[in-house]
């Protein structure tokens, strides 16, 4: 069995990492795969070489991590490297691992905005398909995609929110922001954005926990800070309350939880966190939550 695909230059990570029990697996940093989805419910797969680990089967695209390369970043490279896929309009949603100790495999799941056009690129694919979600386990799997995908099928039906009580969070700490309302609700939602690009930590449970999840995230400002909206960084919402900002929030959540979404506030407003959870939200967390993950 060929260690390393033929013709493709020998990354940082490639390598076997053997297990006590023997059992070897990919990737002397771990490994990651992608499992992009479109809106109709397909995802993209790739039926591995003969030579490849467990050849002949279905699995996602993906690979051994470079030593110092994030999941996500690995899990896009390999995706480019063997469908040729457009991953500059992929957007993570969720990630979960599989931990052996010395081991890993992540696999970030992504929103596609449509089936991509893609191409077998590289030795490792005979072919590739987007398959409809319920199609899939009647292909011959790979065998960890297989103990995993019922896990996965289960997250894709579940898209979260995130709406952010812009003036709650911002009043929460003492630094100053009384002398410059529009100016510290702009740092906070650039700070809520470069989060949001990177992902929200989980600390999820089970044998493949959740280890992220990138929620669409709305932020609601009011009064004084309102002119910070129109220059939110993206994937951030910014929506400026023509009114109360309380009401603005609560109707956001509505609106959110009609289109389907999980959707979780952060106030430490206790009225405002009775009216959100009649409203639908599944959650409220306190601005400390938020804050400690902001950088």
């Amino acid at each position: 069995m060929s260690t390393v695909p033929p013709h493709r230059p020998r990354g940082s990570g490639d390598g076997w990492v053997e297990l006590p029990d023997g059992r070897r697996f990919w990737g002397l940093a771990g490994a990651s795969g992608l499992l992009a989805v479109t809106p109709e419910n397909a995802v993209l797969l790739q039926h591995r070489v003969p030579w490849s680990h467990f050849g002949g089967t279905w699995g996602l695209p993906g690979g051994a991590r470079n030593v110092g390369e994030s999941a996500v970043d690995g899990a896009l490279r390999e995706a480019r490297e063997e469908t040729g896929i457009d991953t500059a309009v992929l957007r993570p949603r969720f990630a979960v691992r599989l931990d052996m100790d010395v081991w890993t495999y992540t696999t970030i799941a992504a929103d596609a905005p449509s089936a991509l056009p893609i191409a077998v690129s590289d030795p490792e694919s005979t072919a590739l398909e987007w398959v409809p979600l319920d199609a899939v386990d009647e292909l011959p799997l790979h065998p960890g995609f297989a103990d995993a995908w019922p896990h996965l099928k289960a997250l894709l039906a579940v898209r979260r929110a995130l709406v952010v009580d812009v003036a709650n969070v911002v009043g929460s700490r003492p630094d100053g922001w009384w002398k410059d309302r529009a100016g510290a609700a702009a740092r906070l939602l650039e700070a809520v954005a470069r989060r949001a690009e990177r992902g929200f930590p989980v600390e999820g449970e089970g044998a493949l926990p959740v280890v992220a999840h990138w929620p669409e995230v709305v932020a609601v400002l009011e009064g004084e800070a309102r002119p910070a909206a129109a220059a939110a960084p993206e994937p951030v919402t910014a929506v400026a309350a023509s009114g109360s900002g309380d009401d603005e929030i609560v109707a956001q959540t509505v609106a959110l939880t009609a289109r389907g979404r999980q959707v979780r506030v952060v106030t430490a407003d206790r009225r405002l966190a009775d009216r959100v959870r009649a409203a639908g939200a599944v959650e409220v967390l306190g601005p400390s939550r938020l804050l400690e993950q902001l950088d």
